[in-house]
């Protein structure tokens, strides 16, 4: 059976999924039949020049047209249309595969995760963190209980590309469409992450209750080709969190555009009572382990051998892969779910449980108070 996928959105992730569909039976043989059938998008000029790079065979200009005629339906346009693009495939009976974050509000988010419940088709959010070969491997060593009793959880998000405030007005700088700002883009990331790596209840477990500040630096920005013309931005530019986990582990959370010198450092740290781990994307074949029976400093464990989880399908032992091979990984285990009627993960509710997060983060920043999450 070859699975005909319809996909909206074209830019940033359109290119990054295209690639993966590619990639996918060069390197995974065992994955699925994929047809990259007709690619959605507003634009009909520049559609059909992306659905030729892309390797699309048709385009659309309405997604109305697509998400009963495909099997599998991803929505990678911008935050704000996630939602009624997302819920209608699935009352059509279509697997979904989302970007994240889920939505721009807690309300669609919600609206999203109820549809795919009564679906009962795999609804995927597109956590594509979670499939690098390190964090897999921190995985297993908290599951192992290797870093002992949990005590703190860090996580941060650091990029620079703000940092100029005549950089141009973008849509992800406005709450319309992107619902938040670095929150949504960054740190939604960071705490779908901390939700894989601890949130088992033996380890930290759930959130229980966090403080959130957000922050905007820059009010207004250019408007890119215009003479003069700025546009307000609405979102905030960074975000710090403090967070209380059930088993009494603390957490901090941050991420910002503002992050001088940093391009897309995304870095986790959990210490616990027998040992510490950290990663960070811009080393990500990389996991620095230290164990409290060997307490010397970090090793640096390379991720690359060939029992490593998904290295077998690459190169030799000690060839690193990159930031696009995550994206093979997801593809791989969401289509496999789709071919099989199995279950993904991470589903459309483990995008609600971060945006309920989220929410929380922005409700304390605007009440000036620890929130409860129940």
């Amino acid at each position: 059976m070859t699975l005909e996928v319809g996909v909206l959105g074209y830019r940033f992730m359109g290119k990054a999924h295209a690639n993966a569909l590619a990639r996918l039976p060069m390197f995974f043989p065992d994955a699925p039949d994929v047809e990259r059938s007709v690619l959605v998008g507003r634009d009909e000029e520049a559609l059909g020049e992306a659905a030729d790079q892309l390797g699309f065979a048709e385009i659309a200009t309405d997604w109305r047209d697509v998400v009963d005629d495909v099997d599998v339906f991803y929505n990678l346009g911008p935050n704000h249309v996630h939602a009624e693009p997302s819920i209608a495939a699935l009352e059509a009976g279509t697997p979904v595969f989302c970007e994240k974050p889920l939505a721009p509000t807690l309300e669609e988010a919600e609206e999203m995760a109820e549809a795919a419940r009564e679906a009962g088709v795999p609804a995927g959010a597109a956590f594509n963190y979670r499939f690098v070969p390190a964090i897999r491997y921190a995985k297993r060593l908290l599951e192992n209980g290797e870093l002992g009793e949990i005590h703190h959880v860090r996580g941060r998000y650091l990029q620079d590309w703000l940092v100029d405030p005549e950089a141009p007005w973008a849509w992800r700088l406005d709450e319309e469409m992107a619902g938040s700002g670095v929150l949504g883009d960054l740190g939604a990331h960071t705490v779908d992450l901390v939700n894989f790596l601890v949130g088992d209840d033996d380890l930290a477990g759930d959130i229980e209750r966090l403080s959130g500040h957000l922050q905007t630096f820059v009010d207004e920005r250019p408007v890119e080709g215009s003479d003069g013309e700025t546009r307000p931005v609405t979102v905030d530019d960074a975000y710090s969190a403090q967070l209380e986990f059930e088993n009494g582990a603390m957490g901090t959370l941050e991420a910002t555009r503002y992050g001088t010198g940093h391009k897309n450092d995304h870095t986790i740290e959990i210490q616990g009572s027998e040992g510490s781990l950290r990663f960070s994307l811009e080393r990500l074949n990389e996991l620095e382990v230290l164990r409290k029976d060997e307490n010397r400093g970090y090793e640096t464990i390379l991720v690359t051998d060939e029992d490593d989880p998904y290295v077998d399908h690459w190169w030799p032992p000690g060839h690193v892969i990159g930031w696009e091979h995550t994206f093979v990984h997801e593809n791989y285990e969401f289509l496999s779910a789709v071919a099989e009627d199995g279950e993904f993960a991470p589903s459309f509710e483990d995008g609600l449980a971060a945006q309920r997060v989220l929410a929380a983060i922005e409700d304390s920043d605007e009440r000036g108070e620890w929130i409860s999450l129940e």
